[in-house]
This record gives C-alpha cells, structure tokens and sequence, in this order.
C-alpha cells in the first residue's frame, strides 16, 4: 500500500501507476480502491458529452486552463481529466485522441490527465470510469473534467457519476435531431452549443429550447406553454431562491476560447445551486446506490457461476436454442440448479 501513501501525498508517478492497477482490475487496484475512498468526496465531477465531432476535447482544455487560472481571481484549483477514449479495434486501448488536443495542459503539475479505452462498454463510460475518478478525488483534485466517448444516446451514463452534466452540440451535425430523441436532453444540466461561429447555430439554439420543454424532467406538463413562458421561468432560474434549475442554452468556440468564461460561471452557478438545495446529497447518494448496484450485480453474477457446471450451462442454452425452453424458464432452471 506504499503506492497509495504516495499518490495521496502528490507523487505522479505513484498516481500514475495505482490508476493502471484500477483500470486493470488488478487485486491491488481494489485494495487500493478501500483505502482511497475515505479521502474521498471533495471534488466536483463534471462530465462532459455530447456526438463525436462537436468539440468536447477542445472545451475540456478551455475549461481545465480557466479552472487553474480562474477569471474571477479566486484560488487555482487542481484539475483531473478523465478522457474516456474509443478503443483499439487491434491492441483494445485508448487511441488517446484526447491527449493530442490537451497536450498544452501537459506541463501543468496542477492537472492530470488520464485517457482510458472504452473497451467496448456502451453508455460512454469504461466499466472503471468511476474508480478513475474517486482515485483522482482522493489525490486532491478538486475538479475533475470526464469526457465520455460521444456515442449519441447512450452517454445517458455519465448523469449517474457526474454532479454536473454538460452536454454539447455543435451546428450543421444534425444534433439537435439527436437530441430530440429521448435520452440526451433529459441528463443535461447546461446545453452548449460549441463551434457556435458556424452557420445554423441559430436553428441548433431554437431546436435546443424547444425540445427543452418537451424533453427536461424538470418541465411538468403544463408548466410551460410557448417561449416566452419559458423565458419567464429561464430568468427567474438565475435568481438565488430559484427551486427548480432550468437547463441554460449557452454558445462557445472553444478553439478560440469564445463563451468559455460564461461557461465557466454557469457551471460555479450550477454548484451553488446543487449544495443550496440538497441536490447535490441526493446525486451523490443516487450514485453510490448505482454504482453499488452494478458490484452487486458483478458480484453475484460471478459468485453464482462457481456454482455451476460448465456442461450444465451449456446444456440450458443448447435447450434455449432448440426453443425447449423460454429464457425466463432457462433463468428459472439455473438458479433452482436444474437442467
């Protein structure tokens, strides 16, 4: 465990090294994992996602730069990248796309940047996402930028890890198409649309707004009935009291560090408003019921194998695939211990 004594005290390469144990699922990893959680729960993890092409990587640089040099002239922060990047379809690893556009940030001992292959997992999150993110936590990093693959709809996973979701859209993708679709526009806390010096940005922005009355949870049924009604309720969200946070539309160019600033406050805005009124305890406990779910699951799942045969197995599935059997019969007969 010297490893992780290291990391805690800002030792690089000892962090370097325990997150490839993590990743890896190495026994050490977990071990690691145990003694790491109680220093655990000061960050804030911002995940970042959005359709391949629309500029994530660029914004995460653009923030992780405003974070260590905050315009406001408040303390410099500490900051960890989580770049979850497809995988190899060859080696399985990260192709480490990523790193590529944030190599500006790499001199910075107050940022660390990991990238991680997906390595198949669907929702835009590796399988170890999470742990990444709580070993950075317990090294001090109070602000921990997630980049999830950018898969489309299924980047719904990073709202159960993230206490802040940016989702971002780009003009001329068809985006906003996507985002009509259920999944995306229900996770986002603040919507950006980035390369907003592109032609159509106004048609992204108009598309955005109006599937928010449509689409966000915190939209009831007729609560809003045109946009000026959303407009209303869009000012009084900026006020203090506010009970209910209604996502902002905010545009930026990244490359060019245009909007990033309001970007950066709407996001110190949205972190008042979780601690004010208790969302932030009510994600976190969301998060570590889900997380706890998913081990759980693991677990008994690779528990319950060990008591099975291989022969036995297989015979339920050669009777599933002579259609002998349903598969909630085949559930039924493996876990009563019969073939």
């Amino acid at each position: 465990m010297n490893l992780v004594a290291s990391a805690l005290e800002g030792n690089r390469l000892s962090l370097a090294r325990l997150l490839t144990q993590i990743e890896n699922g190495t026994p050490d990893g977990r071990l690691a994992l145990d003694a790491l959680y109680r220093h655990t729960g000061g960050a804030h993890l911002i995940g970042v996602t959005g359709a391949p092409g629309t500029g994530k990587s660029s914004l995460v640089n653009q923030l992780a730069r405003l974070y260590r040099n905050p315009p406001d002239g408040s303390s410099s922060r500490r900051v960890g990248v989580v770049a979850v990047d497809p995988s190899s379809p060859f080696t399985g690893g990260a192709i480490l796309g990523d790193r590529v556009r944030m190599r500006d940030l790499a001199g910075d001992p107050g940022v660390f940047i990991r990238s991680m292959a997906s390595r198949g997992t669907l929702g835009g999150l590796a399988a170890t996402t999470a742990s990444l993110a709580l070993a950075l936590d317990a090294a001090g990093f109070e602000i921990i930028l997630i980049e999830t693959v950018g898969a489309g709809q299924a980047e719904v996973d990073i709202a159960r890890l993230a206490h802040t979701t940016l989702v971002v859209e780009a003009p001329g993708l068809g985006d906003e198409i996507q985002a009509i679709k259920a999944g995306i526009l229900e996770i986002a806390d603040i919507l950006v649309v980035n390369k907003a010096d592109r032609p159509g940005v106004e048609n992204t922005e108009r598309a955005l707004r109006g599937m928010l009355l449509l689409a966000h949870p915190a939209q009831r049924p007729g609560e809003f009935h045109h946009a000026q009604s959303y407009a209303h309720a869009e000012a009084q969200s900026t006020s203090p009291d506010a009970s209910i946070w209604l996502p902002p539309i905010l545009r930026t160019v990244a490359t060019e560090g245009t909007g990033v600033v309001e970007l950066f406050q709407e996001i110190a805005r949205h972190r008042v408003y979780l601690a004010e009124s208790g969302e932030w305890q009510r994600r976190e406990r969301l998060r570590l019921q889900s997380e706890l779910d998913m081990l759980l699951q693991a677990l008994l799942v690779s528990r319950w194998r060990q008591t099975v045969s291989a022969e036995a197995y297989q015979d339920v599935v050669d009777r599933l695939l002579q259609r002998d059997i349903s598969p909630w019969q085949a559930v039924e007969a493996l876990l009563d211990g019969h073939k």
